[in-house]
Parts: structure tokens; sequence; C-alpha cells
């Protein structure tokens, strides 16, 4: 997964510029601010409980705005506030903090919409706390939808908490089905990893079905290289061929030690049977 920036705004500024332009209708935006201290007190045990790890063992609270539903709450706080101009900037900054725009749950898809880690549905309160908001595809998106972890081994990784990027944790191996090569990726939690850490990355990877998302990427890569490789077979055999794999897939490590075009190209340059043919 790749790490994002923390977020430096704190959860009550965030809350008040959304609702600083909501309509004086029916006393709304009175109402709206009349939560600002349940939004405070959220935002500390939301970082008081990613601190400790304990995420997961957070209790949905009886969520009471006077006149107020906390359906209506979301929806004026952060449906409605994040299309204000000061909560536009909020959100633009959010989604702009991924490289290249990469889905840092997958590492693959495109960012698009803003996730709430701890749903919005259960803890309303967080609805608009900049660590609660996460740059995603919609794909990852959809996958997550409004799942809260029972245990800290089930608890998603947090792109803004969860450093793992520095280590290499991702590999492949081939699969040759006849004349056909195919990759089945894997996790290889790094020795310094305590369990629990090691446990949350294999869920992660299999809740969002990363295997099945990069064989296919593996896939493509394998199909746009074949000309390349029979061209570099015929010159010079199979050790120019393993040599220029792991000349590439060195390369793509050098910026992400588990780039899956990276792990692609090792698991090809180690397959001696792939690299002959």
């Amino acid at each position: 997964m790749w790490p994002l920036k923390v977020p430096l705004l704190k959860p009550v500024d965030s809350f008040l510029a959304c609702v600083a332009t909501s309509t004086q209708a029916n006393g709304r935006r009175k109402k709206l601010l009349g939560a600002k201290e349940a939004v405070r007190e959220a935002g500390q045990e939301l970082r008081r409980a990613a601190s400790s790890r304990t995420v997961h063992a957070l209790q949905k609270k009886d969520w009471t705005v006077e006149g107020m539903s906390a359906g209506e709450f979301v929806e004026w706080a952060y449906g409605n506030g994040m299309k204000t101009v000061t909560g536009r900037k909020i959100r633009d900054a959010l989604m702009a903090a991924p490289r290249d725009e990469r889905c840092p749950m997958c590492s693959t898809g495109t960012v698009r919409q803003l996730d709430h880690v701890v749903p919005k549905s259960l803890f309303p309160a967080l609805c608009v706390d900049p660590l609660n908001l996460v740059p995603v595809c919609e794909r990852c998106n959809l996958l997550k939808g409004n799942t809260q972890p029972s245990t800290v081994e089930k608890t998603l990784l947090h792109p803004y908490l969860d450093r793992i990027s520095h280590d290499r944790w991702l590999d492949a191996r081939t699969v040759h089905d006849h004349a056909i090569v195919r990759l089945e990726f894997f996790v290889t939690p790094p020795a310094s990893w305590d369990t629990t850490l090691a446990s949350r990355v294999r869920n992660h990877f299999d809740f969002f079905e990363l295997g099945t998302l990069y064989a296919s990427e593996a896939n493509r890569t394998i199909t746009d290289i074949t000309y390349r490789l029979t061209l570099l077979r015929s010159r010079g055999g199979a050790a120019v061929v393993q040599r220029h794999l792991g000349e590439e897939a060195e390369s793509r490590f050098a910026s992400d030690p588990n780039s899956v075009t990276g792990v692609t190209y090792a698991a090809l340059a180690a397959d001696d049977r792939y690299c002959q043919r």
C-alpha cells in the first residue's frame, strides 16, 4: 500500500470549514455548530484508538444533535459541506495527496472518491475528520463499503498511519499451463514484522482481492513483453533474457519495493523455464 502524508488539519477546523456557510433555514447552522464539542471529542477518540491499534474496538454511540438526526448531520456536514468553497479546498487537498493519483489501498487504481475509514453511518461525528477521509479508487471504495473490523487482525491498513512501503512484502510465483505462463501473487512478511502486522497485511491483501487484481496486471505485462523477449532470446539466449528481466525488476523496485510490475519481472527472471522458452 502506498503511504500518504498525515493531514494536519484538525477535525474541528475541518468541521467548521464545512458548515460555515450552511443555510440558516430551520436554524440548521446553529444546530450544526452545536455539535462542535462532540466532533472534537470524536476526533480525539479516533486518534487514541489509532495510536493504540484499537480502532476495531470503537463503539457506535447514540448520536444526538438537538433537532437533527444523524443522517441529516452527515448530509449537511459532509454531503453539502464538502461542496462549499471552503469544504472543496479540504477535499481537493485530500484527493491530491496520492502520488500519481494511485489508490493507496491497492496501488493500481486511480483515486476518484473519498472513503471513510470508520463508516460515517456508524460514526457521524467523524464524517469530515481528515484522518478519517482517504482518497481511493472506485473499486476499493465499493469493496470496503461500511466494513467495520471485529479484531485488530481484521483492521484494514490505514494509508496515513501504517508505513509498510519501505519493506518488500509482495511476492509472486510463476505457474505454467501448457504454453501459457501466469503469476500467483501472495504476501511474504519480513522477519522484522510482528504477527499482528503480518496478519493485517494478509487480511488487507485478501479483502481487496489484490491477488486477482495483480495477476491481471501481470498478464498484461507478460503479453506486452513477449515480442521483446523473443528477440532477446534469439540474439543471446536465456541468459540475456534473464539479465534483461532482472534489470527491469531492479528499476521498478528503486521507486517502489512492492511494484506489481517489478515483482512480475523478478518472478519471470527467476524462472529458468520461462527464460529458455
